[in-house]
């Protein structure tokens, strides 16, 4: 069986880069070494495909990479199917997810990505659903998917943005390790990777990592929250 790979950004703006900058090292480093020329975007979490087509279309291109649109494809299955690389943004993850389901997309990029070996990128919702579920997620259920259950190419959760605790804000409301903790009451939840700005998730294989410009916390039921400096081995999380 062929190797996993995945890019996984918890986010592709971050402060002080272009859009993907702060990751074009990893990007390249991954399609370069698959022989990618071609690139499939997946825009589903936002309305507007074409303009979000060609705002990732700009560093792909500079990087010398073709980016085409699963929107722009007369057969969004065999588009999957025949695809080099395979990148979903960010936007609403209840809407990617439910577009996902509702082009019956699901088994196909699981079968490209965990079978064929087929590299994955995803940012933010793009990341949310390439993990067990979207109970973690960020957003709003603005739409309504068939499940929460998700692509489970890796077989945790993430929270993509995550935020520290700010002791000094008047704000008093949830903060996010409050909601993940309360994620974590329920009978099967799994463990939750949270991701702060500029943190990536790269997986080859049975191997994890901690890559990017920011370190990442990790929550496990009834366990302290552990902080997670970049450059650590998270391969026992591909284990759950």
């Amino acid at each position: 069986m062929a190797k996993r790979q995945l890019l996984l950004l918890s986010s592709s703006k971050v402060h002080g880069f272009e859009y993907l900058e702060y990751t074009k090292d990893d990007i390249q480093e991954l399609l370069t070494k698959n022989q990618t020329s071609t690139v499939l975007f997946i825009p589903y979490a936002l309305s507007n495909h074409e303009a979000y087509l060609k705002k990732v279309e700009i560093p792909f291109k500079k990087w010398g990479y073709k980016v085409e649109g699963i929107h722009n494809q007369e057969d969004p299955i065999h588009a999957i199917q025949k695809s080099e690389a395979i990148f979903i943004g960010g936007g609403n993850t209840f809407r990617l997810l439910k577009t996902l389901y509702d082009n019956n997309l699901i088994n196909p990029i699981r079968n490209r990505v965990l079978k064929d070996g087929v590299p994955y990128i995803g940012a933010s919702a793009g990341i949310n659903v390439a993990t067990s579920s979207i109970h973690t997620t960020n957003d709003m259920p603005i739409v309504y998917p068939p499940s929460f259950e998700a692509l489970n190419l890796v077989p945790f959760n993430i929270n993509p943005h995550y935020m520290d605790p700010d002791f000094s804000s008047k704000h008093k409301g949830e903060t996010r390790e409050e909601r993940i903790l309360q994620y974590h009451e329920e009978k099967n939840s799994k463990s939750v990777l949270g991701l702060r700005e500029g943190a990536t998730l790269y997986v080859e294989g049975n191997h994890a990592g901690l890559k990017g410009v920011a370190g990442a916390r990790l929550f496990q039921k009834n366990k302290a929250p552990l902080e997670i400096e970049v450059g650590t081995d998270l391969s026992y999380l591909l284990k759950e």
